[in-house]
């Protein structure tokens, strides 16, 4: 054997000549079937019981799926007994279709038609293996063996489906070349065709022509074109619902999807969360939720994800990956600073324009859409950004900080972040704001106060300020008069007896209400020029507004001399 990467037989593209897929776009979702319970099913390490199988059945009615593969009734005693329950336990509504798989085995195929007795809507689905690679290396035979046993089996299937549909059963039939990808495109349509022509499809009674990328070997654009060349050259196309069938052995099964669609497919086949062998079945939900971040329904209902994914883990035993696209725990959240600070404008934006589209830098779509919160999009820890911070404050505990003191608790919180070396969770956050504004050591601190507004001057009325400072414990008597409460306070301040404040000049103002239950607080943010020239924030809060403000001067007076001392 060759060494290394030279044992490869590397894909040969097909040749196609005026490719029409790159040029159209997505306009409609696809007939979607969920293949969970077998494909799905059959990779897990512990099988879903018959009650596990019920509850994931349930979900998937739930999500809006109208057609169900339930599994391979012919392969063991369990699976014809779970697919008998669900028809005789009435589990399944009139609008919605199960689909059973079996080989293209006559004893297998006697076998499914006894499990689907008495069901009101049925997909036979069967295949057999036409690569060029299972041929030579599985069976032995040439194409003509190979179509032989697909068109046997078809010619079988036809003839037993008769009495069933005349006892009122609605019988479709589906037909996968399995490994459709490592089959020549020439033999794919000449063996599907022929199954079309012993199934006696018509288009009013199309057959579900089901191409598997049963193991993933070629690049999205290169199915694309095998699919597309495929639909070109089949006879009577409209005898075919054309399906998909992704594995994502590349890692590229939505893309593949995708372009699938492009090129012409019209159903796929799926499992949530892309449970399925090796590395999987396509994601049935990327691939919903793509479209609808596009503008198109998919007409499946992931509103209450979460709920789907605790089903998902507790049914199958398996782990969702914390990037696993919108569902993953990680998936609506950003650290970096850059992306933090772009997703605060957007929800800024939003709010202030009152647009009706969705427009926030660096998630692709509304976090509620699938019933996830805000208040975990923007996380802290060392790359976070200044407004980050910002954004915890205001999405988890109510405070809007101003713009421009953005930076200053951002660089509290990044130096702390720095420190321990991890992510800071929302209640660590509000305790250094709490540190650093709300309990800062109160050199100054307002005891009482009062003010009384002289208006006989017309609009140039004058506020007069009395009340009482304390500095350092000792309580003083103040009094101050100017043209606003602010102004007459810090006039005040100059006017104390002992330690007077000076030099400080007011930069700006911003209040707004909190709530906290039936609690509801003025908190006042308040920048100030210190006389070192330094910007310096303080914070206020209380029940009555004038206080609140008052509050907030002095929090920034105190934080001031602290950073001095």
């Amino acid at each position: 054997m060759k060494p290394g990467f030279q044992k490869y037989i590397p894909f040969q593209p097909q040749p196609i000549t005026n490719r029409t897929w790159p040029d159209k776009v997505l306009t409609q979702p696809p007939v979607w079937c969920s293949v969970d319970l077998r494909d799905g099913n059959q990779a897990l390490i512990d099988p879903m019981n018959l009650q596990e199988k019920l509850e994931y059945f349930h979900t998937l009615l739930d999500i809006g799926v109208k057609e169900i593969e339930i599994g391979f009734p012919s392969a063991s005693e369990t699976e014809y007994e779970i697919c008998r329950e669900l028809i005789e336990g009435g589990h399944i509504p009139d609008d919605v279709t199960i689909q059973v798989l079996v080989q293209a085995r006559e004893h297998l195929i006697r076998r499914t038609f006894e499990a689907i007795r008495g069901a009101k809507n049925v997909i036979l689905h069967f295949y057999n293996s036409t690569s060029t690679l299972q041929r030579k290396v599985v069976f032995g035979m040439d194409c003509d063996g190979i179509t032989k046993i697909a068109t046997d089996a078809a010619d079988l299937i036809y003839e037993m489906a008769q009495p069933v549909i005349e006892g009122g059963t609605s019988l479709r039939f589906e037909y996968s070349p399995e490994s459709f990808m490592g089959t020549e495109m020439d033999y794919a349509v000449e063996i599907c065709a022929a199954v079309l022509d012993h199934l006696h499809a018509t288009a009013e009674n199309p057959v579900i022509l089901n191409l598997p990328t049963t193991v993933e070997n070629c690049m999205p654009n290169q199915f694309a074109d095998m699919l597309e060349y495929f639909i070109r050259n089949l006879p009577g196309r409209e005898r075919a619902i054309i399906s998909l069938h992704p594995h994502n052995d590349r890692g590229t099964g939505v893309a593949t999807t995708e372009l699938g669609l492009l090129a012409g497919a019209d159903r796929v086949e799926a499992t949530l969360f892309g449970n399925g062998e090796r590395t999987g079945n396509v994601d049935m939900v990327t691939l919903a939720m793509n479209m609808w971040t596009q503008g198109i329904d998919p007409k499946l209902d992931f509103h209450n994800i979460n709920k789907i994914r605790d089903m998902y883990e507790r049914c199958t035993k398996m782990k969702i990956g914390e990037r696993q696209p919108y569902v993953g725990e990680l998936v609506f959240t950003a650290f970096s600073g850059s992306h933090q600070d772009a997703i605060n404008k957007g929800f800024h934006y939003m709010q202030d324009s009152g647009t009706d589209m969705w427009e926030v830098p660096y998630l692709p779509i509304d976090p509620a859409d699938v019933g996830r919160e805000y208040e975990p999009i923007i996380r802290i820890n060392s790359q976070s950004g200044k407004g980050g911070a910002a954004f915890v404050m205001q999405q988890n505990f109510g405070y809007d900080l101003p713009r421009a003191m953005h930076a200053e608790f951002g660089a509290v919180v990044q130096k702390e972040s720095d420190r321990v070396g991890k992510e800071l969770k929302p209640e660590q956050i509000f305790q250094l704001f709490d540190q650093e504004y709300l309990s800062v050591p109160k050199t100054y601190q307002l005891e009482r106060h009062s003010f009384q507004e002289d208006a006989r001057h017309g609009d140039a009325s004058q506020v007069e300020f009395v009340g009482e400072v304390s500095y350092k414990g000792h309580a003083m008597e103040v009094w101050g008069e100017g043209n606003g409460p602010i102004d007459a306070f810090f006039n005040a301040l100059h006017n104390l007896p002992e330690a007077p404040i000076d030099g400080y000049q007011f930069v700006d103002y911003k209040e707004h209400a909190i709530s906290s239950g039936s609690d509801t607080q003025a908190v006042c943010y308040i920048h100030l020029k210190a006389p070192n020239g330094q910007d310096v924030f303080g914070v206020g809060k209380s029940h009555n507004i004038s206080r609140a403000s008052l509050r907030a001067i002095l929090c920034a007076i105190n934080r001031s001399l602290r950073q001095e001392a």
